[in-house]
């Protein structure tokens, strides 16, 4: 834990831009980092470094001047922050808050805590099983008697993937919209900041991660493999993701998350279109790269998930329930201008 806090101050004051979201480090100077700050035993140095980088940290927004105009009947909304990031970082997810709550007059926003204490909540975004994650969010949004009639949702980076979960699994209190901004709804397989897909030490290294990414001890203790999708390996991928592999109805298809995803009046998933962090990107639009390769990629209505409609989507697409947003710039980088103009829209 206390090393997850310590990489991540160092992160930070490496990657601030003013009045931008933080530019992530290089995937090199992360693993530089890591090997200055602390002996890591071989096996882990690679999985720890990649989940430092897919995170793409906090954020950092423009201040601009508030839009106002709600009324009483605004749904509450509940965030839950990417990977290294927390719920009260007054940088990140609290200036989200803040904003949300300057805009929307009277609304009620949670931000998810993951844990007792900030560097908990920080620190399980690496660790923390995701369906533990899951169930405690559910528990504690069945006991939010704010929420009882309803809530919509926002997730950042993972947390866009994580709060589909829930929307899947914990149908009660009822969460009406879903903003995936810049989710892995696909999850990941390539290297953030990797200098070129046909460059060799990128293959050296995804094989070097692949080589232990299934395997129970890391699958349950590194969040990040849970949503690591290898289209080289798909049997194996659908045999032991602990987590994605369950949402994404891999196995086999589950009725009730079927049935409780459609039930959302609207799922939204944003897309940063020079995403350098979420490789493929297309993941954040629930595309992903064909099976068998590791080049060509295709779109969500393209995949077996949509054609099958295994998940709902395909229903939801034809009801109109699915929108894709797509904006300029790199994993997380936006103005407060552009979410005022294409997200508080989906809040009120």
């Amino acid at each position: 834990m206390q090393l997850v806090y310590t990489l991540r101050n160092k992160l930070l004051r490496m990657s601030w831009k003013s009045m931008v979201i933080s530019q992530v480090p290089s995937w090199l100077q992360c693993d530089k980092l890591l090997r200055s700050v602390v002996v890591i035993p071989e096996q882990f140095k690679m999985t720890t470094f990649l989940s430092l980088l897919l995170g793409a940290g906090p954020l950092l927004l423009l201040a601009l001047n508030p839009v106002h105009g709600s009324d009483n009947a605004t749904l509450p909304l509940v965030l839950w922050h990417g990977m290294g990031d927390s719920c009260c970082n007054p940088l990140s997810m609290g200036s989200i808050k803040k904003m949300v709550e300057e805009t929307i007059p009277g609304i009620d926003v949670l931000s998810l805590m993951i844990g007792k204490t900030v560097i908990q909540d920080t620190a399980n975004g690496f660790f923390m099983d995701v369906n533990e994650q899951v169930s405690m969010v559910c528990s504690q949004l069945a006991q939010d008697p704010k929420l009882k009639d309803g809530y919509n949702a926002m997730g950042f980076s993972q947390g866009g993937q994580f709060l589909r979960a829930v929307a899947q699994r914990c149908p009660s209190p009822p969460m009406k919209t879903l903003i995936s901004v810049g989710g892995q709804q696909q999850g990941v397989y390539g290297l953030p900041k990797c200098p070129g897909e046909s460059s060799h030490i990128c293959d050296w290294i995804r094989k070097k991660f692949n080589s232990g990414a299934y395997t129970d001890i890391v699958q349950k203790h590194l969040v990040q493999a849970q949503y690591w999708h290898d289209p080289l390996n798909d049997n194996l991928y659908k045999k032991h993701s602990l987590f994605l592999a369950d949402i994404n109805q891999e196995r086999v298809v589950n009725e009730t998350y079927k049935k409780n995803l459609q039930l959302l009046d609207k799922f939204v998933m944003v897309k940063f279109l020079q995403d350098s962090v979420v490789d493929p990107a297309d993941t954040e639009w629930f595309g992903f790269l064909k099976a068998g390769q590791a080049k060509e990629t295709e779109t969500l209505q393209e995949s077996v998930l949509y054609k099958e409609d295994r998940l709902g989507l395909a229903a939801m697409d034809a009801a109109g329930k699915l929108d894709f947003l797509g904006t300029e710039g790199d994993h997380l980088q936006f103005t407060r201008e552009w979410f005022n103009a294409k997200l508080v829209p989906y809040l009120r």
